[in-house]
C-alpha cells in the first residue's frame, strides 16, 4: 500500500496550517440541514488547534460564477463553530489584504475560515499565481477533503506543490479504509455495484472485474446485462444500446475468474409509484408491460451467500429502486446482512456514493459498516482505479 504523509509527520505548533476541508453542506434558508461533513472535519481541526497550530480553513461552497453572497461560507463557519464548541473566525476573502490581515491577527490554537475559494475562477483552473497567493498565508498544507481529491484545483492539489503537504485525519481514515478494501484486501473480495445506468459505471465495472472475486450487479444496470443475455425485460429501465458493452464486461470477468452475480428473479410492477402493486416473477416470465424494480427472494439468497463467502465487501449503488417502498427491500435486506457479518467481525465492509449512503441510512445500518465514504465522484474514481490528484500529492517519495 502507498505511504502518505499524515499529521504524525509534522509539528504544527505555532505554524500557520492551511487546512482544506469539505464544507459543501446542504443549506436551507441560511441554515445547515445536515452536519455530517462538519462533524467529519472536527478531529483534524481540534488536533491541530490543541497542538498550538493556527487552523486556516480553505473550502468551496456550491458552484458560484464569481462572488455571490448566497454561496458565502460565513453561515457554514458559524455552524462549524457550534459543532466544534469553539470560536471560528471568518475572513471575507481567501486571498488578498482581508485574508492576510485575518491570518496575521491569529494566535496559536485559533481557527479561521476563509471565504469560498471558488469565488475566484483561478481556483478551479489551478492557476499558479492564485495558488502562490494562497500559499503565502500558510507554512504547511493539510488536505482533509477526500471528496474533492479527484479535482486538481489550487486548494485541493496545487498547494501540495508549494508547501509541505499532509493528510488530515478524515483523509487518512478514508485512505486506510479504501486501501483495505481494494489495494491490499483480505480475500475473497466481493463488490456490489448498482444504480440506474451502466454508462456511468463502465470504467468502474471494467476495473473491478480484475480486482474482485465476485461482482454483484443490481439496479437498472442489471436490466441492461439481462437484456444483453437475451432476457425479455418488458418495460424495465435499461440502456439497450449498451448490450455489446455489457457482454464485453462479462467476457472480461470470465477471463479474470470473477463470478458475476446477476438477478435470477425479480420484483415487478406496472407503475413506478409508492405502494404500487408488485409481483414476483422468474426471469423467463417478465410481463411485456411490466417493469423490474427490485430483485426477488432467490436473488437475495444468492447475494447473501456471496456475502457469507467474502472477507471484504465494497459497495456502490443500490440494488433496486430503493427510493420507493416496497422496491427498497432487496437493498435493505442485503445491507442488513452485510452489517450483521461486519458486526460479527467476519467482514470488512466499505461503501460510498450518495445513493448508497442514503440507502444504508434508510436501512438503519450505515454505522455498522466498517467505513462509509461521503465522497461521491472521488469515491467512484478511486473505485475505477484512477489516480486522484489531491491524494497523489500526499504520497511519500
Amino acid at each position: 500500500m502507498n505511504k502518505f504523509r499524515t499529521l504524525d509527520d509534522v509539528d504544527v505548533r505555532a505554524k500557520r496550517v492551511l487546512l482544506r476541508v469539505d464544507l459543501n453542506v446542504p443549506m436551507e434558508n441560511g441554515h445547515v440541514t445536515d452536519l455530517t461533513r462538519l462533524e467529519r472535519v472536527v478531529p483534524t481541526i481540534t488536533e491541530i488547534a490543541d497542538k498550538g497550530g493556527k487552523v486556516i480553513l480553505l473550502a468551496h461552497f456550491g458552484r458560484p460564477k464569481g462572488r455571490d453572497p448566497k454561496d458565502s461560507l460565513k453561515p457554514v463557519a458559524e455552524a462549524l463553530s457550534r459543532v466544534l464548541k469553539k470560536p471560528v473566525g471568518f475572513a471575507d476573502d481567501c486571498i488578498g489584504e482581508a485574508a492576510a490581515r485575518a491570518v496575521a491577527a491569529m494566535k496559536d490554537g485559533d481557527i479561521l475560515c476563509l471565504e469560498n475559494t471558488r469565488f475566484h475562477k483561478e481556483e478551479e483552473k489551478n492557476d499558479p499565481a492564485f495558488t502562490a497567493e494562497l500559499a503565502r498565508l500558510g507554512d504547511v498544507w493539510v488536505n482533509d477533503a477526500f471528496s474533492a481529491a479527484h479535482r486538481a484545483h489550487a486548494s485541493t492539489e496545487g498547494l501540495g506543490h508549494k508547501l509541505p503537504a499532509y493528510a488530515g485525519r478524515s483523509m487518512q481514515a478514508e485512505l486506510d479504509a479504501l486501501g483495505k478494501a481494494l489495494e491490499a484486501p483480505t480475500k475473497p473480495v466481493i463488490a456490489i455495484v448498482g444504480g440506474a445506468k451502466v454508462s456511468t459505471k463502465i470504467d468502474l465495472l471494467e476495473n473491478l472485474v480484475s480486482k474482485v472475486d465476485a461482482l454483484v450487479i443490481g439496479g437498472g444496470m442489471a436490466n441492461t446485462f439481462l437484456h444483453a443475455q437475451g432476457v425479455a425485460i418488458g418495460k424495465s429501465l435499461a440502456e439497450r444500446e449498451l448490450a455489446p458493452t455489457a457482454l464485453r464486461i462479462l467476457e472480461k470477468a470470465e477471463a479474470a475468474n470473477c463470478a458475476v452475480i446477476l438477478p435470477v428473479d425479480a420484483t415487478v410492477a406496472f407503475h413506478f409509484a409508492a405502494g404500487s402493486p408488485s409481483f414476483g416473477y422468474g426471469l423467463d416470465a417478465i410481463p411485456a408491460d411490466g417493469m423490474i424494480l427490485d430483485i426477488g427472494p432467490q436473488s437475495t439468497a444468492r447475494i447473501h451467500a456471496a456475502i457469507d463467502d467474502a472477507a471484504t465487501l465494497v459497495w456502490n449503488g443500490p440494488i433496486g429502486a430503493f427510493e420507493i417502498a416496497p422496491f427498497d427491500r432487496g437493498t435493505a435486506v442485503a445491507a442488513r446482512h452485510a452489517a450483521a457479518r461486519t458486526k460479527a467481525k467476519k467482514l470488512v465492509s466499505v461503501a460510498g456514493g450518495g445513493d448508497t449512503v442514503a440507502a444504508l441510512n434508510q436501512a438503519g445500518v450505515a454505522h455498522d459498516f466498517t467505513y462509509v465514504s461521503t465522497a461521491g465522484g472521488a469515491f467512484l474514481e478511486w473505485m475505477e482505479g484512477k489516480p486522484l490528484p489531491g491524494v497523489e500529492v500526499l504520497k511519500v517519495g
